[in-house]
């Protein structure tokens, strides 16, 4: 008789960026987000995350509360949160995911982009 293998479960992995969907935050990401919402005065709509210009590789992640979105912004939603992201800025971020890392030497976000070619050595910037 052939056993069937077993597959090891997976418990809060976000799911995978999709054409409306271009980023993904984790739960860890979500909830660090909302708790620092929540402490702002007044709450704001959302978090904008983009890309812009800068750094020694070239581009720099950008994170930032927002009140409302823009003409050209894509809005996602995960759990009750509101990510807005500029339509530049969806291009470069296309597949990434945006996590909540805390370790004994530093806590922040870290963005896995499948795109980045390379990055600084401090690790704040990247090219494509």
């Amino acid at each position: 008789m052939a056993t069937i293998p077993s597959v090891p479960e997976v418990v809060n992995a976000p799911a995978p960026a999709t054409a409306s969907t271009p980023i993904v935050l984790t739960p860890a990401a979500i909830a660090k987000v909302k708790e620092i919402m929540a402490t702002q005065d007044p709450v704001p709509a959302g978090l904008r995350i983009g890309v812009a210009g800068g750094g020694c590789s070239g581009f720099q992640y950008s994170m930032s509360f927002e009140n409302s979105a823009g003409m050209m912004d894509k809005i996602m939603r995960f759990d009750d949160l509101k990510v807005f992201v500029d339509a530049t800025s969806a291009t470069y971020l296309n597949g990434c995911t945006v996590d909540y890392v805390e370790t004994l030497e530093a806590a922040g976000f870290k963005f896995d982009n499948p795109q980045v070619k390379s990055t600084c050595g401090c690790g704040s910037s990247f090219s494509v």
